[in-house]
């Protein structure tokens, strides 16, 4: 049981109560069992949050059934539905300022990047909310003109939606936006360290009338995620999180044979070529990495320099990268925040001690920050790092922290090979003048987003996944929605004819 209050700055704030919500209302766990959520800016809890138990998500999935099938959500046209999602997102812009500064307290990231999420979600729900009634199927021309052969574009039923911690909000309407649209229902089971925002839109949700089940929320830790991706009433799974998770969830979702879609990590790089525009390549490059202190899926932790520029490129990378302002993410003046967890801060600092071990020379950062007023927060330096073994564990592996590993190229193959000599194949940048260079290398690159002359982007009207063991399936995009749908071919005979039972109809 979590502690009823918490010290902070020498007064005592009591810790604010979360539950889950389940059935359009908020309720407590079965057993009673809470945990805290941890403010990464002070290193002290601010909240305390139910955990759902296996009989909680089996409350939650049963009800999310009950509701798929039940003439409250099935009885509304696509129309209807769509309007109820674009609804969802103006109370969530109306709530905006709130929620963000909810996020920021949970996760650290800056709160003028949280507000700008909670103010652009409204523009995804818009998109999937009138896409509700568009996705049609097809009458299928046969050589048996006597027959009628149409396909349905249906739902699949209840939808678990499994999110991180990163941007809880913005990801999980990512998937949860386009189920809904497409009639189907959810459950999520948020992040445990970011749990309090996906309550307070679920409770948004009830608010303009959706149906009471039609998306609920269930935090808790591994046991919650494993009860709800084991469910027998659970029709699909969409995680977005680290690899070994969507590897678990996967087999899982094979010995179950229902579907998934899987974005998951990255080790995404910036291919700066000799002729960029190298002051915007600058930004892009520490846009790529140093926002949000790199905890997103896309940070473009591996910057690709050809070596006419390198040196002057990269002293330019390690100036702008000691000069960033690590601080307070309620603060206006600061441009990165803490890493979310103490987990999370001790798992940068082991990559890079291994890459100094492995004989790698830290440029820049390496070491914790120290905050004024904030001795206990989970600061850490930009860092640059040089030298990096193209088979070592910075090259290769998912970081989620401030580490920027450099690596120098002489041809345009050469950088092709070296961006796609990783595991992960999330998205990539090129930055060039040469037109036609970015188009073949965007088309030799084995990422599921290509930027070119720009990082870090994202609309509602266009796919976004990856390869490799980035995942498989698309948020976003008219590809997102039918994510969520299944076909159904409808046959029907016009004629009276009498079918001979022995003979195949063709």
């Amino acid at each position: 049981m979590a502690n009823a209050a918490t010290q902070d700055a020498g007064t005592t704030k009591p810790l604010v109560p979360y539950e889950l919500f389940i059935g359009g209302a908020a309720v407590a766990a079965e057993d009673g069992r809470r945990f805290e959520s941890i403010d990464p800016t002070q290193g002290a809890p601010w909240a305390t949050v139910a955990e759902g138990t296996p009989a909680d998500v089996d409350r939650a999935v049963r009800g999310a059934h009950e509701t798929f099938w039940g003439a409250a959500w099935r009885s509304l046209s696509a129309s209807r539905r769509g309007r109820l999602l674009m609804r969802l997102g103006d109370a969530i812009a109306e709530n905006a300022e709130r929620i963000a500064r909810i996020e920021t307290q949970d996760n650290g990231k800056l709160y003028r990047e949280m507000v700008t999420q909670l103010r652009i979600v409204p523009d995804w729900l818009q998109y999937f909310g009138g896409a509700a009634d568009k996705m049609q199927g097809a009458t299928i021309p046969l050589d048996r003109l006597s027959v009628l052969n149409y396909t349905l574009r249906e739902p699949i039923g209840v939808i678990a939606v499994i999110t991180p911690w990163n941007s809880p909000v913005f990801l999980t309407m990512m998937a949860a936006g386009p189920a809904l649209a497409a009639g189907n229902t959810v459950v999520v089971k948020p992040s445990e360290v970011t749990s309090a925002s996906m309550v307070e839109v679920a409770r948004l949700a009830t608010e303009v009338g959706f149906p009471a089940g039609a998306l609920n929320v269930v935090p808790g830790r591994r046991t919650t995620g494993e009860a709800l991706v084991t469910h027998p009433l659970v029709s699909k799974i969409a995680l977005t999180g680290g690899t070994a998770t969507g590897r678990a969830v996967a087999l899982v979702a094979a010995q179950r044979l229902v579907p998934v879609t899987l974005e998951l990590g990255g080790k995404s790089a910036n291919i700066v070529f000799g002729d960029a525009d190298l002051e915007a390549a600058e930004a892009g490059v520490l846009a790529g990495i140093f926002a949000a202190a790199g905890q997103t899926c896309v940070a473009g932790s591996r910057a690709l320099i050809h070596t006419s520029v390198f040196d002057s490129f990269v002293s330019r990378l390690v100036e702008r990268a000691g000069a960033v302002q690590v601080g307070d993410p309620m603060d206006e003046t600061a441009q990165m925040g803490p890493v979310a967890t103490a987990d999370q801060l001790a798992k940068v600092e082991a990559f890079v001690a291994s890459a100094r071990d492995e004989g790698a020379e830290i440029l820049a950062g390496g070491t914790r920050h120290a905050v004024d007023g904030l001795p206990n927060g989970f600061f850490y330096r930009p860092t640059v790092v040089s030298g990096v073994s193209r088979n070592g564990h910075l090259a290769q592996e998912e970081v989620f922290g401030p580490v920027l590993a450099v690596f120098p190229f002489e041809t345009d193959e050469e950088a092709v090979a070296l961006a796609n000599d990783t595991p992960y194949g999330l998205a990539a940048g090129v930055w060039t003048r040469d037109v036609g260079r970015a188009h073949l290398v965007a088309r030799a690159l084995q990422a599921g987003t290509v930027w070119i002359n720009m990082y870090r982007a994202m609309a509602p009207q266009s796919p976004f996944g990856g390869y490799k063991s980035s995942g498989f399936g698309r948020q976003n995009g008219l590809e997102g929605i039918e994510e969520y749908l299944q076909t159904k071919s409808v046959w029907c005979e016009l004629s009276d004819e009498v079918q001979d039972p022995f003979v195949l109809r063709a």
